[in-house]
């Protein structure tokens, strides 16, 4: 039974679904959208949100906490310098999940990734 099982495991072993989530929050970081299926959007977003609020306190321990998943520091810069100010007002919430429709290849449900506007 999966009670209480807190995320999704995306078909993948633990270190292949790590690093992919990572490098679909450095693109969102980067180009403030993604284009994904459903699920990872969710479980993207999840670990987007934490980042922002990493980025909201501030301080070296949380720019190195931020930097040992997303482990590119021009990325952090961005994350503490623009996004974490940007969000300083909102108590959670900083990322917003659209559904597109289905992939033509294989009818996957697909959902756009993106940043909430304030």
């Amino acid at each position: 039974m999966r009670h209480r099982k807190g995320f999704r495991k995306l078909n993948r072993e633990f270190q292949h679904r790590k690093l992919m989530l990572a490098t679909q929050v450095k693109t969102l970081i980067e180009h403030g959208k993604i284009d994904t299926t459903v699920a990872r959007a969710k479980e993207s977003a999840r670990l987007a949100d934490r980042m922002i609020t990493l980025a909201k306190k501030n301080n070296q321990h949380a720019r190195r906490r931020a930097f040992r998943v997303i482990q590119d520091g021009m990325l952090v810069e961005k994350l503490f310098d623009e996004l974490g100010p940007k969000y300083q007002d909102r108590n959670g919430g900083y990322t917003r999940v659209l559904k597109m429709g289905h992939r033509l290849g294989d009818g996957a449900e697909m959902a756009r990734l993106m940043w909430v506007e304030e």
